[in-house]
């Protein structure tokens, strides 16, 4: 499938945006700016980015944990991200959910979620009622290798099968499920491998090559928009930070990171654009400007947004 450079441009622009947005996320909780939990998505770009790339905007995602780049990938707005991140009541949830419980239903963004398998059902669900009411939507459920072994996705993959839902389950297997390598919580080598259990299709795809990432979902949608049903892919790749921040990461060697840094997603890209002229470094300096400007102002509008008032503490929140 033949890219435009434009395509291209605004692919790596995305990517670069989601790793210097977590790169000010990191700064911000290292100066005790931002509560509670930080999962980031620093070396995982090029899934969202290129999965994304093929969304329409009334077409849904249900994101995890590690969700930023799901986020900002579908078009969420940093200013308000930014400031949920650091618990103000301007923030996409008024500042209660936080990082991992971003939504923004006018977007299609159905919610990062902190439960780990969270997101299958409601995209399955959400897939069902595109389905019923007869559009042409697609949902993508982002889950990762620790979600591949939770009941729920399976489940949700068992239904989506059953009745062809419009949905695509993509596997961000970035190796550990917070400190357990999947090499001994899996006996399978592909996650992918399990979707014959299921009869959909399932395809391993480099994850850190965003032009592999956005082919392999774009047939995988046009399946699904088409009636075909659900697909699943599993992207490999990997997280240059700990699974939260603070983190001491003892569970994984030195010479396995810079391994997978020597596959830097972003750069891999940015050198590809380079070599096939496509970007110059002019144009490289300015996306990074542009991108800087707008995290200043997404910091600032935070940081000066009020925090919620305690008498506020149960409105908007839903108890069963």
């Amino acid at each position: 499938m033949s890219l435009t450079n434009e395509q291209m441009i605004g692919m790596y622009a995305n990517m670069k945006k989601i790793r210097m947005f977590e790169e000010q996320v990191a700064e911000l909780f290292a100066a005790g700016k931002i509560p509670g939990f930080v999962h980031l998505y620093v070396g995982e770009e090029a899934v969202a980015t290129g999965v994304c790339a093929n969304l329409r905007e009334d077409d849904y995602i249900t994101s995890t944990h590690r969700g930023h780049g799901h986020l900002i990938s579908k078009g969420g707005d940093i200013k308000l991200m930014m400031a949920e991140l650091l618990g103000k009541k301007t923030g996409y949830c008024k500042g209660k959910g936080g990082s991992m419980h971003i939504a923004d239903l006018d977007l299609g963004i159905l919610g990062a979620n902190g439960i780990v398998g969270g997101g299958p059902p409601l995209a399955s669900g959400a897939a069902l009622a595109s389905q019923y009411q007869g559009k042409d939507l697609v949902t993508v459920c982002f889950f990762g290798d620790g979600a591949a072994n939770q009941g729920t996705t399976h489940e949700a993959m068992n239904l989506a099968t059953c009745w062809k839902l419009p949905v695509v389950f993509v596997n961000e297997n970035n190796m550990y499920g917070i400190s357990s390598c999947t090499l001994n919580s899996m006996c399978v080598a592909d996650i992918a491998d399990r979707a014959a259990a299921y009869d959909m299709p399932g395809v391993v795809v480099d994850g850190n090559d965003v032009v592999a990432v956005y082919e392999a979902a774009s047939e995988a949608l046009r399946q699904a928009r088409e009636g075909e049903g659900p697909s699943l892919i599993e992207c490999k790749t990997y997280r240059h930070k700990g699974h939260f921040e603070g983190d001491p990461c003892v569970y994984r060697n030195e010479e396995e990171l810079q391994e997978w840094k020597a596959k830097d997603p972003v750069l891999r890209f940015e050198k590809k654009l380079l070599d096939m002229q496509v970007l110059a470094r002019e144009k490289i300096d300015e996306i990074k400007d542009s991108i800087e400007k707008d995290l200043a102002k997404a910091v600032s509008f935070a940081e000066e947004s009020p925090f919620p008032d305690p008498s506020e503490i149960i409105e908007d929140v839903y108890t069963p």
